[in-house]
């Protein structure tokens, strides 16, 4: 077994690597929303064009909605797409914002991801290709499901606003303001 760990690394390396390109509209051929490298990296922080474009993750419990409690929409911080209601978020003590639904099936797209040596099937928007997270079947009833999703690949739209609640912040996208899709 331990001579086999050498060639088991190397086929680790080459799935993580496939895993960051396969599935995802990031290759612009199926994107229906496009943006350029340099416009998404003058747009966005830092850490949101790491989670978003080079599938990275924010470190638990530090992300800016993982406690957030104000009532509205969460969408995608690339391009606007709303994707998650706040009535649908809950705790799940996993240290990034847990949804047991998404607003639209279709507005997610699901790509089995094989890094880290385990599989986890990664959620993308189907608008832009930007990675949000993970789902999991661990969630609370109706659905069951956990969608695991870093507040870097989010901003939020108060339900008021004119008045955000304890802890929120309206639209924290770094995108200017644009007509919603």
């Amino acid at each position: 077994m331990l001579a086999e760990l050498p060639a088991l690394l190397n086929f680790s390396r080459f799935v993580a690597a496939a895993a960051l390109v396969a599935g995802s509209c990031r290759d612009k051929k199926n994107c229906k929303v496009v943006f350029s490298q340099q416009e998404l990296q003058k747009r966005l922080t830092p850490l949101q064009y790491h989670v978003t474009q080079e599938k990275g993750t924010e470190s638990a419990f530090e992300g800016e909605y993982t406690h957030h409690k104000a009532h509205g929409i969460y969408k995608c911080v690339v391009c606007g797409t709303p994707l998650f209601k706040s009535e649908t978020k809950f705790d799940s003590n996993s240290g990034w914002p847990s949804f047991y639904d998404v607003i639209a099936s279709d507005r997610i797209t699901f790509t089995d991801d094989y890094s880290f040596g385990m599989h986890r099937v990664e959620t993308s928007c189907n608008q832009c290709g930007a990675h949000l997270g993970h789902i999991f079947d661990d969630g609370p009833r109706p659905s069951g499901k956990r969608y695991c999703i870093n507040s870097a690949s989010l901003s939020f739209e108060s339900a008021d606003k004119n008045h955000n609640g304890e802890g929120s912040s309206s639209s924290t996208s770094a995108q200017p303001d644009k007509t919603e899709l």
